[in-house]
């Protein structure tokens, strides 16, 4: 977010949302199964959330347009990556290990992608 501004749903008060977006755009191109495949993780601090969101990524930063924890990332991608693929995710699920919860992140929800290979 450009500093100063306000208006908070034009795409040209900020920095670096219109590439986020250009990426998510991209990779949905390629991945049109929002939660079988690819889960998308988009932005950073202060970004445009809602045009990310309707790009296609499954989860965001910053619906309260903060600053985010660098880590937040990583606990949405590593919570994704240990949970087991036939459940369902949502911000609702991992809020609380957030440092500033849905207000850092937020977002649609992926399948977990963990799976177990079972050997004969």
């Amino acid at each position: 977010m450009i500093k100063k501004e306000t208006r908070f749903y034009d795409l040209y008060n900020y920095r670096n949302s219109k590439y986020f977006i250009q990426t998510v755009k991209e990779v949905r191109r390629y991945d049109k199964n929002y939660n079988r495949n690819t889960v998308v993780f988009a932005g950073a601090c202060q970004s445009y959330y809602e045009a990310l969101i309707m790009a296609g990524a499954n989860f965001a930063s910053s619906p309260a347009r903060i600053l985010i924890d660098f880590l937040d990332p990583i606990i949405v991608a590593e919570n994704i990556a240990l949970t087991d693929y036939y459940k369902y995710i949502t911000i609702d699920d991992i809020s609380n290990e957030l440092r500033d919860g849905k207000k850092g992140i937020g977002g649609i929800g992926a399948n977990g992608k963990k799976r177990i290979e079972v050997r004969a």
